[in-house]
């Protein structure tokens, strides 16, 4: 058997998962020459809600940051997660916006690049493929792991060798819910193993506590890298600890060969910052703990605390139970999609709808009906005939590849925003948060010429945020 490798997520997904994604470049810069040292398969740094966050809350550039990791990280390849023809908003993009978003993102330093769509189209996902490949990055295809009556072994298996036609140089089993129970994870990786001739990646979350078991039986099966977190940054909602299974591994013929003695001065490094968040409230420790209902109800963590908010916003707590059962009623009417973002958040809020009206579709959110129609893409199972009619209202859905109604739009959105920019990346910036981006861009300017941001100053078109 090959050493397993480690992919590092304190950069990325943990952060995100525990603190959302609130943590600042000035946070991660010191130790990355130490993360560079370890050996890792790769470095997670980018993609995600991190775009987003960086904007939104942290007055960052994102493009700057990544260009700054890039800088320090000599020897780790770097890697982003992409949601496909979404890339890192929340509707499908225009093919030119997202191979000009993956030729940008190569060039500031994105090696791996691992691609997922949210029902698992494969038409979602080929574009960025094929964008990938050509600038020279590494594809990462990607299955989304999720329970429902019509997805099991094959259809995963099918998906996989469908990626690798498609030209991607790996495969991720994306467990998001923490959903893959150990000797699951053992019969899926040989599956794949036996059925694609590509590497085989595993992410998963602590949120339900099996995940190192997971990995381990994983590992057992022949898996080629997983995903882990430093320990101050890890379970919880994060992914496991780095450490123990570097441990757990050495002197096997699955070590990895990383120092453990550098690990533990990298986790010593984490461990102030941790506490900083603790005491800012940012990481709320009740995301530290196991929540079995994952594996009773099968949503994923971030899901049953949004979930809660909607309830709590409307007086009606006490539905909780109620609203836990419908989620997988309107999961099966959706036709079983995976629950990833942003399919777990429109399942969750029509469930919490079809209970607080007391009657089923009474009201549907614009979201809803976007997915029963296809816009999103085509689902695991079909949409039955009564749910669509319900939603639709005499709609017809539509069957093709959502982008190929998308025009081109690149132009537009450069001519819309081009008093802001500053660099080839802005366009991007702005096509996907258009108002998060303009405030950001303001912000900027104000920083730029030494204004005092307070003073609104009309004739210059610059305003504070």
């Amino acid at each position: 058997m090959a050493k397993v490798k480690i992919t590092e997520t304190v950069l990325r997904d943990a952060h995100q998962s525990l603190i959302a994604t609130r943590m600042k470049t000035d946070d991660m810069l010191p130790i990355i020459d130490k993360l560079d040292k370890v050996g890792y398969a790769s470095l997670e740094c980018w993609g995600g809600a991190t775009f987003d966050a960086c904007l939104r809350f942290l007055n960052e550039d994102p493009w700057e940051r990544l260009r700054k990791i890039k800088n320090t990280a000599k020897n780790t390849k770097l890697q982003m997660l992409l949601r496909g023809q979404n890339l890192l908003g929340y509707k499908h993009y225009a093919d030119d916006v997202v191979e000009y978003f993956v030729q940008k993102a190569v060039a500031n330093g994105i090696d791996i690049i691992r691609i997922f769509d949210a029902l698992n189209d494969p038409r979602n996902i080929e574009t960025a493929i094929k964008a990938c490949k050509k600038e020279g990055g590494h594809a990462q295809g990607t299955v989304c792991y999720t329970i429902s009556p019509v997805h099991n072994l094959d259809l995963f298996v099918k998906d996989a060798k469908q990626l690798e036609e498609m030209g991607a140089d790996s495969i991720c089993i994306k467990d998001m819910a923490g959903l893959l129970l150990p000797y699951t994870a053992y019969e899926l990786v040989k599956a794949l193993k036996e059925n694609v001739k590509i590497p085989i990646q595993l992410h998963t979350h602590y949120t339900s506590g099996v995940a190192s078991m997971t990995y381990l039986k994983a590992i057992e099966a022949g898996v080629d890298i997983v995903d882990c977190a430093i320990s101050p940054m890890s379970m919880g909602t994060s992914q496991p600890p780095t450490e123990p299974l570097v441990a757990t591994l050495k002197d096997t013929t699955y070590d990895t060969g990383y120092d453990l003695n550098l690990l533990s001065e990298i986790a010593d490094y984490f461990r102030p910052i941790k506490e900083k968040y603790i005491k800012s409230g940012l990481l709320d420790v009740k995301v530290m703990g196991v929540d079995v209902n994952t594996l009773i109800y099968q949503v994923p963590g971030g899901m049953l605390s949004n979930l809660v908010s909607q309830l709590k916003q409307s007086n009606a707590l006490d539905k909780f139970e109620e609203v836990l059962k419908e989620v997988p009623r309107v999961r099966e009417d959706f036709g079983y999609p995976p629950l990833v973002t942003p399919t777990s958040q429109i399942v969750g809020t029509q469930a919490v709808l079809n209970v607080l009206t007391g009657e089923r579709y009474k009201m549907v959110t614009k979201e809803s009906k976007n997915l029963v129609k296809g816009e999103y893409g085509k689902t695991p199972a079909p949409v039955s005939k009564e749910i669509q009619d319900k939603i639709l209202n005499g709609e017809e859905p539509i069957t093709c590849r959502p982008a190929d109604l998308i025009p081109p739009e690149l132009e537009s959105i450069k001519s819309q925003m081009k008093e802001y920019m500053e660099q080839d990346e802005d366009v991007l910036t702005y096509a996907l948060f258009p108002q998060v981006a303009e405030g950001f861009f303001k912000y900027r300017q104000a920083q730029k010429y030494k204004i005092d941001s307070t003073m609104v100053d009309y004739e210059n078109k610059i305003h504070p945020i």
